[in-house]
């Protein structure tokens, strides 16, 4: 086994890292808190045709006989969220690529996303029993 002496490569001093060099690591979350959760349930009564824009026509009507909720979220990442649960709970793991990678990017990770996959199935599964 070799050893490296790091104060050798640095001068022969015992220099400490600057704090602006040094990146804090936050540990990725497997799940969700209770907020997160209760978006994920409430994604469940949700159709498909809520992850599109309305059009104007749709808009023009609701205007004329009365208000259609808009299910979306202000907070983009809750919303991301949202969208990801409707799609699973029609999709199962049937989504885009290009959906999980926007998940991604909202801040979520992959073992939340095969969280809320597992969570959405065991439910639906419960559900038929």
């Amino acid at each position: 086994m070799a050893y490296l002496a790091f104060t050798e490569l640095a001068g022969g001093t015992d220099q400490q890292l600057p704090d602006a060099m040094i990146a804090p690591v936050e540990p990725r979350r497997a799940g969700f808190s209770a907020l997160e959760w209760s978006v994920v349930a409430i994604a469940r009564r949700d159709r498909l045709s809520t992850l599109r824009q309305p059009g104007r026509m749709s808009m023009a009507m609701g205007a004329l006989f009365g208000g259609v909720r808009d299910p979306r979220l202000a907070d983009p990442q809750l919303e991301a969220l949202r969208r990801m649960a409707v799609l699973t709970w029609h999709r199962g793991y049937s989504v885009a690529p290009s959906e999980v990678a926007a998940f991604n990017a909202a801040g979520y990770s992959l073992d939340q996303y095969h969280a809320l996959v597992g969570s959405c199935s065991a439910r639906k599964l419960a559900a038929r029993n």
